[in-house]
C-alpha cells in the first residue's frame, strides 16, 4: 500500500433510558405499531417545550469516565437544523461547542500489540424518526414515516482520525461496544439500529502532513459491514489518485448486497447546520460530586477484566480476549468459576477448562442457534459439575461431549444424564484389563509394530478399547494397562 490509510469513526449509540431525551414518552419502540409511541414534543409540534431527561446524562458522563474524557460541568444543548424527511422540525436538539465529555482514549489491540486511539468528544443528542421506502423504484414509489423512534436518547462518540486500517476499525468498534456494555449505559446491538457507525476516511502520500479530501460512509449495520466498505473505498480512492483524478469529500452510503459504496451527496460542512444554543433549554451544570458518585459505581471495564483473569486463571491472551469480548459471556465465566470455593492450583485448571469449554462448544451453540447465553438451558452450575466429572475422571472427554449434546437439549444435569444412559466412566481396573487383553488378541498386526518400534500403535490400541466399551474406559488407564501387557509380552 503505497498511501497512508487515516480513518476516523463517528458512534451513534442509543442510552437505556425508560423514557425518551426530551419527553415522557417510553424508549421501548422495537417491534411495536408505527407512530404509537408519539407525543406533541418528539413530533416537533409547534409550542411544545423540552425537558432534559437526567438519566441520559448521567449515562452519559458514564461513558465518558470510562473513555478517560474531560466532563464539561458547564454543558449545553444546540440545534442542528437540517432539512430531512424524517426530522419533522427541521432541526434535531444535539449539542456542539459544549460536549459533555472530551479529550479521551481508547486503546485497542491488535496483532499483540496495543494502540491508543483518541476520543475527541461524547455528545448528547435526540434520534431521529425512521424512513421506509417502497422497493419498485418507479413513479409509483413511496416513504413512510415512523416516528416511534424520534427523541430516543441517543449518545455519538466520536474518534480523532488516528485508525490506520479496516482492522483497527473494527478492533475499536468491538472495544467501544464492549464497554458500553459493560458499563450499561447501551445494549450496543448493531443490528437493531441501537450502535450505529459513520466512518469518515482518506488517502495520503506517507510524506504529506495534510490530510486528504475526507469520504464519509454511511448505512452500516455490522462490523463485517464497516470492514468491508473501508476495504472498498480504500481500492476506490487509491485507484482516482493513481489516475490523478480528483476524490469528492462527499457521503457515500453502502450498498451491502452489492458491496459498493455509492455517492449520495455532498459533505455538509459545520457551517451548513447553523448551530445555535437551543432556546429553550437552560445550559446544563453538573455537579462535581455528581461526577464523583458516577465514577465511584463504575463497574469493572473489559481491559480490567482481561487483566484480572489473565493474572487470576493464567488464561492465554487470546482466551482472556474471547472471554471479556461480551459482556453476558464474561459473567457466564464467572458464575461457572463462583459454582464452588476452590484453591488457586485448582482454580487455573478448572478455569482453563472452563474457558476452553465456553470458547469452543458454548460458542459455537449460541452461533448455530442464535441463542444468548442467557437463553442456555442449562445452568452454570451444571456446566461446572460436566467439567468437574471430565477432570476428575468420572466422565471420558467423549462421554463428556455427548452429556454436553443431551445438556443442551434437556437442561437436565450431567449426573442425572449419565445415569439414566448409562454413561458413567468405567475406572475398574479389572474390567478395563479384560477389554485390553480382548484387543491385543484381535490387533496382532499392531503388537508386532509396537514391538518393532512404533510407539504411535498405543493411540491406535487405546481408540479401540473405547470403541469396545462405548468411550466409556478411562482412557488413562487403558493407556497404563496397554502399555504393561505389551512390556510384558515383549519380555517373555
Amino acid at each position: 500500500m503505497k498511501y497512508e490509510v487515516v480513518i476516523g469513526l463517528e458512534v451513534h449509540s442509543q442510552l437505556l433510558t425508560t423514557s425518551k431525551m426530551f419527553c415522557s414518552c417510553k424508549s421501548q419502540y422495537q417491534g411495536l405499531e408505527p407512530n404509537t409511541v408519539v407525543c406533541p414534543v418528539c413530533m416537533g409540534m409547534p409550542g411544545t417545550l423540552p425537558v432534559v431527561n437526567s438519566k441520559a446524562v448521567e449515562l452519559a458522563i458514564s461513558t465518558g469516565l470510562a473513555l478517560q474524557c474531560e466532563i464539561d460541568q458547564g454543558t449545553k444543548f444546540d440545534r442542528k437544523n437540517y432539512p430531512y424527511p424524517d426530522l419533522m422540525k427541521g432541526y434535531q436538539i444535539s449539542q456542539y461547542d459544549k460536549p459533555i465529555a472530551r479529550s479521551g482514549v481508547l486503546e485497542i489491540q491488535l496483532d499483540g500489540s496495543t494502540k491508543p486511539v483518541r476520543i475527541n468528544r461524547v455528545h448528547m443528542e435526540e434520534d431521529v424518526a425512521k424512513l421506509s421506502h417502497s422497493q419498485d423504484g418507479g413513479e409509483s414509489s413511496y416513504s413512510l414515516l415512523d416516528i416511534n423512534r424520534a427523541g430516543i436518547p441517543l449518545m455519538e462518540i466520536v474518534s480523532e482520525p488516528d485508525l490506520r486500517s479496516p482492522e483497527e476499525a473494527r478492533s475499536y468498534l468491538i472495544s467501544l461496544r464492549s464497554i458500553l456494555q459493560y458499563i450499561n449505559v447501551s445494549t450496543a446491538n448493531m443490528e437493531e439500529g441501537n450502535f450505529r457507525c459513520d466512518a469518515n476516511i482518506s488517502l495520503k502520500e506517507f510524506s504529506d502532513t495534510e490530510l486528504g479530501p475526507k469520504v464519509e460512509i454511511k448505512n452500516m449495520n455490522s462490523f463485517k459491514a464497516v470492514y468491508e466498505a473501508l476495504q472498498f473505498e480504500i481500492i476506490r480512492q487509491a485507484k482516482l489518485k493513481d489516475a490523478n483524478e480528483r476524490i469528492l469529500s462527499e457521503t457515500r452510503g453502502w450498498i451491502e448486497e452489492q458491496g459498493v459504496t455509492v455517492s449520495q451527496r455532498s459533505k455538509e460542512e459545520e457551517a451548513d447546520y447553523r448551530y445555535f444554543p437551543e432556546p429553550d433549554l437552560p445550559p446544563l451544570e453538573i455537579d462535581s460530586d455528581l461526577i464523583k458518585s458516577i465514577n465511584d459505581k463504575l463497574p469493572e471495564l473489559p481491559h480490567v477484566k482481561k487483566s484480572r483473569f489473565i493474572r487470576e486463571y493464567e488464561l492465554s491472551e487470546y482466551d482472556a480476549e474471547m472471554i471479556i469480548a461480551s459482556k453476558e459471556i464474561a459473567e457466564y465465566f464467572e458464575s461457572v468459576m463462583s459454582t464452588k470455593v476452590l484453591p488457586q492450583k485448582q482454580k487455573v485448571v478448572y478455569g482453563k477448562n472452563v474457558a476452553n469449554w465456553i470458547i469452543g462448544d458454548i460458542l459455537k451453540l449460541l452461533d448455530e442457534t442464535g441463542q444468548c447465553v442467557t437463553e442456555l438451558k442449562f445452568s452454570s452450575e451444571h456446566l461446572f459439575e460436566l467439567i468437574e466429572s471430565i477432570i476428575t475422571g468420572k466422565f471420558s472427554n467423549a462421554i463428556g461431549k455427548r452429556i454436553f449434546v443431551e445438556m443442551t437439549k434437556s437442561g437436565k444435569s450431567p449426573n442425572e444424564i449419565a445415569e439414566s444412559q448409562g454413561l458413567v466412566q468405567i475406572s475398574d481396573v479389572s474390567l478395563i484389563a479384560k477389554v485390553v487383553d480382548d484387543v491385543l488378541d484381535n490387533n496382532s498386526k499392531s503388537v508386532s509394530d509396537y514391538f518393532e518400534g512404533n510407539a504411535n500403535v498405543i493411540r491406535f490400541l487405546v481408540g479401540q478399547v473405547m470403541k469396545e466399551t462405548k468411550g466409556k474406559a478411562n482412557p488413562q488407564k487403558a493407556t497404563d494397562l496397554l502399555q504393561e501387557r505389551l512390556e510384558a509380552l515383549r519380555n517373555r
